[in-house]
């Protein structure tokens, strides 16, 4: 399921013609949110080095949870916490 870092997840869907990006969506924390979690789509999303960017708005990549395509498969998830 993880499979190198979170950016090179990212940028092999944006950039790789050998995948859609219309196919994947992230799923980030959102505070307020039902369950406290948002998806987006990643063709929505403009990578950046400690963030990403939708429109004008930036969101630091920490709060990504995970990625999934769009048949369900998570193809990167954060890591949780020992407790």
């Amino acid at each position: 399921m993880r499979k190198g870092s979170l950016k090179e997840v990212l940028a092999k869907i944006k950039h790789d013609p050998r995948e859609d990006e219309r196919d994947y969506y992230i799923v980030i924390e959102h505070r307020g949110a039902y369950g406290n979690e948002k998806k987006i789509p990643v063709e929505m999303i403009e990578l950046g080095h400690g963030y990403f960017f939708i429109g004008e708005t930036q969101i630091p990549y920490h709060r990504i949870i995970r990625v999934v395509k769009g048949n369900g498969k998570v193809v990167w998830e954060k890591r949780r916490r020992k407790q």
